[in-house]
């Protein structure tokens, strides 16, 4: 009797057919944020940077799934935290009033990688639904650490780490839910999905 393997759910699962796979898949989602970190533009009326973190990260846990994407971002974190200077700026360490926002990333790339699991990121729309969920955690948490870094109130704390990012994160967004569904539609045309 033959075992059915499962239909892949998400992109990694084309790809992650061995445990060396699913390694690499995890070390370059941590990767890839980790690069994205380096695109930053300080803003001067906020802590928090302008980065390509979150598009990077949301992206991460659409294309892995909640587990390995979850786990890239717990590797980002650790070598970050070990020194390893690849968060916004070149920095390391979780003395930033932003770190929570890393925090945040874990929290998004599962989330973001259970819905992708559940076929939420096949349509432009079920992506885009998708990444706003994805980055209302990663607000969620790292506004909740920016109030307590920098001992204001929350409506400070919203419109430091909310509010100066909105237009750039929709935008994002947009970008991230156009990209899911050609990689999906991509498959299709190489053969190795079903439409």
């Amino acid at each position: 009797m033959a075992i059915a393997t499962p239909a892949p759910r998400v992109l990694a699962d084309y790809a992650a057919r061995t445990a060396l796979a699913q390694i690499a898949l995890v070390l370059g989602g941590a990767t890839f944020v980790g690069v994205a970190a380096q695109i930053a533009i300080p803003l001067p009326f906020t802590p928090v940077p302008l980065t390509l973190q979150t598009f990077a990260v949301l992206l991460v846990g659409a294309a892995l799934g909640s587990l390995r994407g979850a786990l890239s971002m717990v590797v980002y974190l650790a070598v970050g935290m070990v020194g390893f200077p690849w968060f916004s700026e070149g920095t390391s360490g979780f003395s930033k009033a932003s770190f929570g926002y890393i925090l945040g990333f874990i929290l998004a790339a599962f989330i973001v990688g259970r819905l992708a699991e559940r076929g939420a990121s096949t349509t432009a729309i079920r992506s885009a639904g998708l990444m706003v969920i994805g980055n209302l955690a990663i607000y969620a948490v790292g506004v909740t650490w920016l109030k307590f870094a920098i001992d204001e109130s929350w409506a400070t704390a919203l419109s430091l780490g909310v509010v100066p990012f909105l237009i750039g994160d929709a935008l994002k967004i947009a970008l991230a839910a156009g990209l899911l569904p050609l990689s999906w539609k991509g498959l299709e045309k190489l053969k190795l999905r079903d439409s």
